[in-house]
Order: C-alpha cells, then sequence, then structure tokens
C-alpha cells in the first residue's frame, strides 16, 4: 500500500508537467504568447546518499529527484528509501521507510540559457516508516532478558526551506547541490515508544534540521532547445 502511493503521486506529478506541455502545443499560437510551457524534465538522484549506502554498514538508502521548468519556477520532486540500525545504550535501534517532498523552486538566474539555477526554494516532506528498538532489560526476580518495542506504519511529515546550485555540465548532464533547513516535524502512529529518528528528515529531538545533497541530473528536453 505504501509503495503504490508513492507511485501514485510520482505518476500524477509527471502527468500534471506532461500535460501542461500538450496544453501549451493545442492552444492557438497568439494564446501561448504568454502562457509558460515546462522544455524538460531532470530526473536524478543524490551521490551522497549512495555513497553512505557503500561506506556504513548500518545504513542504506536511495533518493531519486525530478522538477521541470515553469519560467523561473521549478516544481520538483523526491522520492526516497532509508533504512538505518544503531546502537544505543543497552540496545539496538531500527527504522525502514520511505519518504518523499514536493515543492518548488525560484531561480534567480535570469535569461540564462544554459538554465543554470541558483534557487531558493520550498518544500513539505511526508515519511511512512515502521521501526523498532531492543534492550537488554534487568529485573530482580526474573534476572536478564529482552525487551522489544515498535510502531508500524508511523506517519510523519515536515517542511524544508532549500537553497543551491545546477549547473549544466555537458549536452544533458548536470550536477549541483541542495541545502535544507528542515523544521516542524510532526509524527503519529508511534504508539509503542516515541519515535527516534524519521526517515528523509533526521533525528526528532531536533526541531531544526540541517540537510545537504549534493545531485547529478540527466535532462530530458520535450524538443530540441534553440
Amino acid at each position: 500500500m505504501q509503495l503504490l502511493i508513492f507511485r501514485y503521486l510520482l505518476i500524477s506529478w509527471l502527468l500534471v508537467s506532461l500535460g501542461i506541455e500538450s496544453l501549451a502545443q493545442d492552444l492557438p499560437s497568439d494564446s501561448t504568447r504568454k502562457f509558460i510551457r515546462p522544455t524538460g524534465i531532470r530526473l536524478g538522484t543524490d551521490v551522497i546518499r549512495l555513497g553512505q549506502t557503500i561506506a556504513k554498514s548500518s545504513f542504506s538508502g536511495w533518493e531519486l529527484n525530478a522538477d521541470t521548468d515553469l519560467g523561473r519556477y521549478y516544481p520538483t520532486f523526491d522520492y526516497g528509501h532509508w533504512k538505518r540500525d544503531t546502537p544505543i545504550e543497552n540496545g539496538t535501534y531500527s527504522n525502514d521507510g520511505r519518504y518523499i517532498r514536493l515543492g518548488v523552486d525560484y531561480n534567480f538566474l535570469k535569461n540564462d540559457p544554459d538554465r543554470n539555477m541558483f534557487f531558493i526554494g520550498f518544500r513539505y516532506g511526508r515519511s511512512i516508516f515502521d521501526e523498532q528498538v531492543i534492550y537488554d532489560y534487568s529485573a530482580i526476580d526474573f534476572g536478564d532478558y529482552q525487551k522489544d518495542a515498535t510502531n508500524n506504519n508511523a506517519k510523519a511529515g515536515w517542511m524544508e526551506l532549500t537553497t543551491g546550485l545546477r549547473v549544466k555540465i555537458w549536452k544533458q548532464f548536470w550536477m549541483g547541490y541542495t541545502a535544507r533547513l528542515k523544521f516542524l516535524p510532526s509524527v503519529s502512529g508511534d504508539d509503542g515508544f516515541d519515535t527516534y529518528e524519521i526517515p528523509g528528515f533526521g533525528l526528532t529531538y531536533k526541531n531544526t534540521y540541517w540537510g545537504f545533497n549534493y545531485q547529478v541530473f540527466w535532462r530530458f528536453p520535450f524538443k530540441s532547445d534553440k
């Protein structure tokens, strides 16, 4: 069910982008003079997330990124997976979940023929995840034994302010980074214990959280650039 929800959101985002392009082509020429048409979609991934997966045995994850241009505004969509096993005092903590981010970026570079970007943007993030804590417990009557608590199908949301760069390197190949200020996390469904970490956000005891992504993209133009 979780995967179907994420796929539905991604397909909806792509259909809206393609629908805008199709509508613009069908309108009379006089009607499109002030109609902003997207010229392509960029699809990419976060290199840092892949590096963490390779370098750290306690973490695995990946993230897909997409955006399209509407003049100087760029609607964005991110989808990722996050799994972590963390040692804690007298036990271990683990989580496994998926997350999405929806938002828009505003490009401050005007009239750049290569559409390079210096941007500021906004995101809304949403995560669905399972988490578990297993710890050693000592009792006078029963001795030492293990206890566990779980939160299944927990949900969380948060906001982000973003800034960063996108630079055209070669043909349709792009590179860039996104810095994120994450804030206002909220969690539901954590009846077993208080959520320790939200996939896509980070540690819950931090009301504000900094994030950084270094990304590579390939751009798929709707038609050949003039």
